[in-house]
């Protein structure tokens, strides 16, 4: 009497191959990273986000979006300092704000990003800068 065995595709060769390498990232140049806390516990109605979505435009127009000056800027979920959002971090250089307005963030691009001096009437602390 015959056992059938039935198929198994994971027996085949093709299953029995190596995973793909891990590619690793690549980031451009940057001067400064800005972190910007777009928590729901930050603000009110969204206005990390919107703050945040505003960025790309702004640094454009300040000639932060490339080149020597480039500013990095991403997204982040909370930094647990909830009072006076939004709130944001400059890195390296280790400098937090609180009440980042619109017009707060023109000020701070201009001042700090681009000036390299911090607006000090808006720092809530200055951690140790990186270098």
């Amino acid at each position: 009497m015959s056992h059938d065995t039935p198929h198994d595709p994971a027996g085949e060769a093709g299953a029995a191959t190596e995973p793909a390498p891990v590619v690793r990232p690549r980031i451009g140049d940057y001067r400064r990273h800005l972190l910007v806390c777009t928590g729901t516990r930050c603000t009110q109605d969204g206005e990390s986000q919107v703050l945040f979505d505003s960025l790309g435009a702004k640094f454009k127009a300040a000639g932060l979006n490339d080149g020597e000056l480039r500013v990095k800027r991403s997204r982040v979920s909370c930094f647990a300092a909830c009072k006076g959002g939004p709130v944001m971090c400059v890195q390296p250089d280790g400098t937090w704000y609180y009440n980042v307005t619109p017009e707060n963030m023109d000020r701070i691009i201009a001042q700090h990003l681009v000036g390299g001096r911090p607006v000090e009437d808006l720092v809530f602390h200055q951690g140790p800068a990186g270098g």
